[in-house]
């Protein structure tokens, strides 16, 4: 292990007493800040739930219902509060139901520490109950991991852990925990926090001479646009990149992740990026004569092409993390640094500008995407529902001032086409990887992170039925949560994929659902089940006044498909409206 370089105290401030290693991670969690955990027990992880009985005034425990539901939960709550979430696992199956939620969190840059139990070191190696090697299994999905064999290493593992998931580019760390170290009795004379780490640089140099050499070529541009992802949320530089756009003058849209941190309606936000996203964005990417890209990664969802994208322009490229420069776009000028600092030193030297005729280029792409696609799934003149015109009510209700969660599928695209965003950190969803499952306990997550806020998840029928035995999880901790089914009967992505491309060769996809308001009844769930427009409206108000969590079952048209389109394998300038 590094060594680990933090503020010493004097020996005569220090009191040391004797604990074991369980009562040494939760003093740890305590020093962090850590108020809420979500976790499962089991046999390899017990003492340290056993410790937990002691600081229930200090740390709050949500018993989820599946491990897979509390690394989610996890990262809803990291991604809505900005802290570091926590969650506990037991050794085996515990250990690798946790992996989808690693894997995600590592592709979305979220900041996570688990703590998973594991059997008793000398029995490592034996293939011993609930035995796996999780630290193997999660190296490829961790920002770090460790396993500790003796407790006197749990303080400086976990201080090193909390700075590693936090700093820099976030990531979910994972910690390894045998049993005998949880049970282990040891002097400890205090939790020391980490703030330096000798081979690890999370805040790099911002070299001055390349945002010099970005403002030259921004000054330049007759037709610049910038692309942001959730690199200025993640790095609290909303109001920086703001003061940038406005002074600069320079259109810009968002990828997915991006999404809620500039408001959707300010003047410049051009739209969405990507396979479905705005007719504009994707066009103009290849007519732009500077591509300016603010913590994004430029994955294949974005670029579509490589060989076709954005060849024409100059590519300014701004992140925290030095891989992701020239990994897929190379960069003319590569700005690396927290866009916190990069930022503001790169608006000092552009020029105000006005790139009116630039931006009504825009402007005229919209207004075509709006007759052809945007005004009939907003305002349908179907007898079935749309889920555009879903959120087009949800959206007069909110007046954007929701965290919206959402699983993965069109429903997903949909929302974040059309949902409306007047604050940061109010987009919640799966990116990279795309985990169905993920809407209800990053919802529930969600809601412990931002207590404050009303929490909407918009799944579809598919991803509801993933991980729906967190239904239990709200009743049991009464989770102000609304939940918003979007039924169309199938597995919808997939299905307009097989329509388009396999000759609608519907190769299972028709997917059956319980009752589902009877079924969240059970659990002590109100909800409402509507399938006609003229009370869809009253339905969405009904749902997002009612005291406590509810249920809404809206049934849209089952073979309505998302709208644009980048076909996989085509430039984003082949997009197609229909």
């Amino acid at each position: 292990m590094e060594t680990l370089v933090a503020k010493k105290e004097t020996t005569a401030t220090k009191q040391t007493q004797t604990i074991n290693g369980s009562q040494a991670v939760l003093e740890a969690f305590v020093a962090e800040g850590v108020d809420t955990i979500f976790g499962y027990p089991g046999g390899a992880i017990m003492p340290i739930y056993d410790a937990l009985y002691d600081y229930h005034d200090k740390l709050k425990h949500i018993l989820v219902r599946h491990e897979q539901g509390g690394i989610h939960a996890g990262q809803g709550y990291a991604r809505a509060s900005g802290k570091v979430g926590v969650v506990f696992g037991t050794s085996g199956p515990g250990a690798t139901n946790l992996v989808t939620g690693l894997a995600d969190a590592m592709i979305d840059s979220t900041p996570l520490v688990c703590i998973t139990g594991q059997v008793f070191a000398h029995l490592l190696g034996t293939d011993a109950f609930q035995e796996i090697d999780v630290i193997n299994i999660t190296t490829p999905v961790t920002k770090w991991n460790y396993q500790v064999t003796d407790a006197t290493e749990i303080p400086a593992v976990l201080a090193k852990a909390f700075y590693i998931a936090r700093t820099g580019r976030p990531g979910p760390v994972l910690i390894d925990i045998t049993k005998n170290a949880q049970l282990q009795q040891f002097e400890y004379d205090g939790y020391t926090p980490c703030t330096h780490i000798r081979s690890y640089r999370p805040k790099p140099i911002v070299r001055k001479e390349y945002v010099a050499e970005a403002a030259e070529l921004i000054n330049k541009a007759e037709r610049p646009f910038i692309i942001f992802g959730q690199g200025v949320i993640l790095g609290k530089a909303e109001k920086e990149f703001k003061a940038f756009i406005e002074k600069a003058g320079i259109p810009a849209a968002w990828t997915v992740m991006g999404l809620s941190a500039l408001e959707t309606d300010h003047p410049l936000n051009v739209g969405m990026l990507g396979m479905h996203g705005n007719y504009g964005p994707n066009v103009l990417t290849n007519e732009c004569d500077v591509l300016i890209a603010i913590g994004m990664r430029f994955d294949d969802r974005v670029t579509g092409r490589l060989d076709k994208y954005a060849k024409q322009a100059k590519v300014v490229h701004l992140d925290i993390d030095p891989s992701e420069i020239d990994k897929n776009v190379k960069a003319t000028v590569g700005v690396w640094g927290d866009c916190k600092e990069t930022l503001p030193l790169l608006t000092k030297l552009v020029e105000a500008k006005q790139h009116t005729a630039w931006l009504n280029k825009f402007k005229e792409y919209m207004d075509e995407e709006v007759t052809e696609v945007i005004h009939d799934e907003l305002n349908p003149t179907t007898e079935v529902m749309t889920m555009g015109e879903v959120i087009r009510n949800l959206n007069e209700l909110t007046q954007g001032n929701a965290i919206i969660v959402t699983d993965v599928g069109q429903h997903q695209m949909v929302a974040c086409r059309y949902a409306k965003f007047n604050q940061s950190k109010s987009n919640i969803t799966s990116g990279g990887l795309g985990t169905m499952g993920f809407g209800l306990p990053a919802a529930i997550g969600a809601k412990f992170g931002a207590p404050d806020r009303q929490v909407i998840t918009i799944i579809g029928d598919g991803g509801f039925q993933m991980t729906l035995q967190e239904l239990g999880t709200i009743m049991q901790n009464e989770v102000d949560v609304k939940i918003l089914i979007l039924n169309n009967q199938f597995l919808g992505m997939v299905r307009q994929w097989q329509q388009l491309f396999m000759d609608k060769r519907y190769s299972f996809v028709d997917i059956a659902s319980p009752d589902y308001v009877t079924l969240a009844k059970a659990y002590g769930i109100e909800g409402q089940r509507v399938s006609q427009r003229e009370i869809l409206n009253d339905a969405l108000s009904t749902m997002l006044h009612h005291k406590g969590s509810y249920l809404l079952e809206v049934m849209v048209g089952k073979e309505n498909n998302v709208f644009p389109m980048v076909p996989q394998g085509c430039s984003v300038s082949e997009i197609r409206l229909k």
